[in-house]
Order: C-alpha cells, then structure tokens, then sequence
C-alpha cells in the first residue's frame, strides 16, 4: 500500500488487472466472482461492449465543456429519466454525494422562493447513508462519519424509521422543508421501507407542504427489479431524488430529479458543476440508461435476485449458527451475521468470492443486473462453502 495515498480506507489486498460482467481477474489471471460490483455501480458488469463502445466513440470526439455551452447529451439523458420517472427536470453531477447535495440545496431554496426561508429542517433517519460530503453526513447523522469535523450543521434531524409518531409530529413543523430517505436503506443493512411507510410519509408531506426527497443512489437504476424502488409503490413518488452509481455503469455520473414546482428556486446561478454532465459521462449514462431501462434487463435482474435470495435462504437454514436472516429487495440484498461480518467478507475471499458490509453485521451482495443464472448459482455455491468454513474455523476456537 502506498503511503502517498490518503488512509481513509481499509483495502483489501488483492489488484484486479482486468474484468468481464460479473467476473475479476488479477494479473495471474484468477478468476473473482464480483457480488460488489463497485458497490451496487457497476449494474450491467465490467467492461460491457455497449458502454465501452459508447465511452470510445465519445472519447474521439469532445470530453469537457463548460456548462456555459449546451451538451445535447444532457438534453438527451435528461429526457430519458424524466420520461420514466415522476421528474421534470435534471441536474447532472459526478457522484451520488453531489446529487444529495443538490437535493438538500434545491428543498432549502424552494421554501426561500416561496417566502418561507425559515423553513430548513431536514429529516433524516438512523441507518441511512447519503454520502460523505459535509451536507450530506449531517443528513445521515451518523457519529462515526460526523467525528472530529466540528460542529454540526443547524437544520438536520435524525429519527427513527419505526416511531411514525415522531415523524409526523417532525414533518408538521413550521421549520421543516424536507424528508429524506433510502427506499432502501444500503449500507445501513439492506432494509427495505414497505409500501405502507413510504404511502404515509407521502401523504403527511403533502398534507404539510413538506418535500420529501428520496436517495435511490443505490436503490435505484434497476437494482431492485424496477427502474426506482419506489416505483413498486403506486402514489408513493417523491418532489426530489438522487440517482448516481449504476446511473453510469461505472463511470461517474450522478442526478438530482425534481418535480417543476419543486425545482422552482434553482434559477440561474443557484447552483452549478464544472465536469457535472459532461460530454464522455453523457454518452455513457445514455447508453448505461437504455440497456437497463430495457423490460428484458429488469425481468432478468429479478429472476436473478429471486435465485440468490432463496438460495441465500435455504443456505440460512443449514446454518443457523452463521446467519440471522436474509434480507433485502431485488439485487439489493443482505444478510445478517451471527459471526463477525468483516470476518465473513475475508472468509469469503478465501473463495474467490466478493461481497460487501452492511449496518447491523450485514454482508450485501450487489452483483450486476445482467449476471448470468449460473453465475448466480456460483455465487450461491461460493457463499456456502464459506458458511462451511466459518463453521469450521468456530469449531476449532472452541
């Protein structure tokens, strides 16, 4: 590791040299099976012919402009996820953080034009994760991430996603401007909000003028079996939400989508991005886009969850000792450890399987939506082998 490289991570060991859908491969040429897959981002696998024509082409052509010029590619993809969504209009960024901020920033400004400027609490939740800019861990609220930064910023809220009481009696506050919340929670343990919560936090919005801002940064771009996660959810759609992560297969690309009324305040200079929707990025979230948004795409991607899933929940059933539950929506899945889950990750590379952490001792599987069925199984077959390790490992410690 080298000591010219900031120590905010914890790496593992292994260099990957190349990749191929849902496989990695190391200089030596062993073969990974990827159920990270850049944590949940890259959502058609590595190296997809469709996304590395599109980059190439591009790349012959223009990278970079300013955002004082037009980029049809944004007009373009623009279109695209308003014509599927509840949206009107876009705001291109490079990651899933600049989008939450955009988010937090357009909810604060639409009050202000609306001659309410007092109105900037945001409520958040315990478990979630939104991103690791300043706005954003103070919407998270999470103390681990918050440490050492000084103080935090006025006009965050933190409550709990099962006391309804206390979000209604949040939300009916004159200062409130906005909700935010993960459809399904990520990395705090793969927890998926039911239809009922997310149908009764939409209503009370309404009710209070309140806008209500969801994080599909991983939810979403197909991972759970729809385009949105919410979009299970008939009359359960947000003012705002931020998309990133498979949003450009794996390069970066985030978007902060908003009704027309709720977007009412980002006039001209309210906010901006020097590389935000940039030429290369474009053409590649237009081509990332139209191979998800495909029915073909998303039928696979659900026929592949429900392999892993109740694979994963005969696998619990033989060893009750390793795991607690599985848990989850579509390719968003989690489950929860009895042992450690940091060990379980390393046990399972151990197997040349890749998966993630979670909140509550969680490890995620996040493959890409196209993975092939038998890669699936692989991966089912790789993971129990590693519960059977762990319950070696156990067995001798005792």
């Amino acid at each position: 590791m080298s000591d010219r490289i900031m120590a905010v991570y914890n790496r593992a060991p292994m260099v990957f040299e190349r990749g191929v859908g849902p496989w990695l491969y190391t200089q030596d040429g062993e073969a990974w099976l990827d159920c990270v897959a850049g944590i949940a981002t890259n959502g058609l696998g590595h190296a997809n012919p469709k996304l590395v024509a599109a980059l190439t082409e591009q790349a012959g052509k223009i990278w970079h402009l300013s955002n004082i010029f037009r980029i049809p590619g944004q007009e373009e993809l623009a279109e695209r996820l308003t014509a599927n969504s509840f949206a009107d209009t876009v705001f291109f960024g490079n990651s899933g953080s600049e989008a939450i901020e955009c988010a937090l920033k357009t909810a604060r400004k639409y009050h202000a034009a609306n001659g309410q400027p007092e109105r900037i609490d945001i409520i958040g939740f315990g478990g979630s994760f939104h991103g690791r800019t300043y706005a954003a861990v103070n919407a998270s609220g999470n103390a681990t991430y918050l440490e050492g930064f000084g103080p935090r910023l006025p006009g965050f809220i933190q409550l709990s996603l099962d006391d309804m009481d206390a979000i209604a009696a949040a939300i009916a506050r004159p200062t409130t401007a906005a909700l935010i919340v993960e459809p399904v929670q990520g990395e705090g343990g793969a927890r998926a909000l039911t239809g009922e919560w997310l149908l009764e936090v939409r209503r009370l919005c309404t009710e209070a003028g309140v806008l209500l801002i969801y994080d599909e940064v991983q939810s979403g771009m197909g991972r759970t079996g729809k385009l949105f996660a919410h979009q299970w959810f008939a009359g359960a759609e947000p003012d705002i939400m931020a998309v990133a992560k498979a949003l450009g297969g794996g390069f970066p690309v985030g978007a902060c989508l908003a009704t027309a009324e709720a977007a009412k305040g980002m006039t001209f200079g309210a906010h901006g991005s020097t590389f935000g929707g940039n030429p290369l990025a474009m053409a590649v979230g237009i081509a990332a886009f139209d191979e998800i948004a495909r029915p073909e795409t998303l039928d696979h991607a659900a026929k592949v969850a429900e392999t892993l899933s109740n694979g994963l929940s005969d696998i619990a059933a033989r060893y009750a000792d390793i795991i607690v539950d599985v848990r989850g929506k579509g390719l968003l899945i989690g489950v929860k450890m009895v042992t450690n889950n940091r060990e379980f990750m390393a046990a399972a590379r151990d197997q040349r399987l890749l998966v993630a952490g979670g909140g509550e001792n969680c490890v995620r599987l996040l493959p890409p939506l196209n993975m092939p069925i038998e890669d699936a199984k692989e991966a089912l077959v790789r993971f129990e082998a590693t519960c059977a390790a762990v319950r070696a490992t156990l067995a001798q410690a005792a």
